[in-house]
């Protein structure tokens, strides 16, 4: 699985000898690949006005163009901001609840990424091809479904550790613009252009993991609300700035990393899941509307205690410790 930026064809149609080559040697001859636009296919027209654009089929005769787009700008962000306010207006009815519910859309992009990801394991799995994702920087969509798909395909990303590197990987070292996409929150009466909850939305979609196979990942719950509040305010330096260059200059020295901290015997014990069983399977999940749910867990957490959730997931911990 390859993921990059949009090819700058522009609208003369430039044509990259390097990247024709790269691609090349990806395939024997006789074989396919795949590639994933996270952009419509109108989107990515209109890319080459400013200089993006697509792979011309001619330079590329052994790659399939697909076209899955997904929100990552303005619209993903007036969603999350649409399903707070819903989740914090303690008068809404229940067919008042259920109709904002819908017109936020938060769970269509659920759904939406975990099918696209699902799309590009496929391809992987199922077709034994190459696949390359991208969307237009490569560091919003892109990263969401490479990320998502190794999850799915992967029982090593699906561990602490292996969840961790993923997370440093396909996020932190491969650009994603923390500082700018999680400045302020939902709460906030700025609206920043730059703003979207990509990592959030990537953090929900394995939740829908989590819960549709509970055995299968050694992390809980508890971690993902942790990383979602430290994308958005942390005392760590993991997610600051908007790239890896940018962490480099003076912040190393001077910043603690969050997974030292997660590490440490006393804060890792509290992560685990209990009931992980290794699981070396592809998961496959459903996408089916009933099928993805509202993450209570951190949509509620504000409005609703966590008490008994907390203390049932202590005594399912004793449990499995006695077993």
């Amino acid at each position: 699985m390859l993921r990059s930026g949009q090819p700058l064809t522009g609208p003369n149609r430039k044509h990259c000898r390097e990247d024709e080559m790269l691609l090349g040697t990806v395939l024997d001859e006789g074989e396919r690949g795949f590639i994933i636009d996270t952009r419509s296919a109108q989107a990515a027209k209109q890319a080459r006005m400013t200089g993006g654009g697509t792979e011309p089929k001619s330079s590329y005769p052994q790659w399939r163009r697909l076209h899955r787009p997904l929100e990552r700008g303005r619209p993903l962000q007036e969603s999350f901001i649409k399903l707070v306010e819903a989740c914090n207006d303690p008068s809404t009815s229940m067919d008042r609840w259920l109709s904002r519910l819908e017109s936020c859309r938060w769970l269509s992009h659920v759904k939406a990424a975990l099918s696209t990801a699902c799309l590009a394991a496929q391809c992987v799995d199922r077709e034994e091809a190459s696949v390359l994702v991208h969307g237009a920087e490569g560091t919003d969509t892109t990263l969401l479904v490479t990320a998502l798909a190794q999850v799915i395909l992967d029982p090593s990303c699906r561990t602490l550790m292996g969840f961790q590197g993923l997370l440093e990987r396909e996020w932190i070292e491969a650009g994603h613009p923390f500082h700018l996409r999680c400045a302020r929150s939902a709460y906030s009466h700025a609206r920043l252009k730059q703003e979207a909850p990509l990592f959030l939305l990537f953090l929900d979609c394995v939740w829908q993991l989590s819960r549709q196979f509970p055995f299968s990942l050694e992390f809980g719950e508890r971690l993902l609300l942790t990383l979602f509040d430290n994308a958005y305010a942390s005392a760590y330096g993991t997610f600051l700035c908007n790239s890896e260059k940018e962490r480099r200059v003076g912040r190393e020295e001077s910043t603690h990393s969050l997974w030292a901290w997660l590490n440490q015997p006393g804060e890792k014990k509290k992560y685990l899941n209990p009931l992980y069983s290794p699981n070396a399977l592809v998961i496959w999940p459903s996408v089916e509307p009933q099928s993805i749910q509202l993450w209570q867990g951190l949509f509620f957490r504000w409005i609703r205690s966590s008490q008994y959730l907390e203390e049932a997931w202590a005594e399912t911990q004793r449990l499995a410790a006695g077993n």
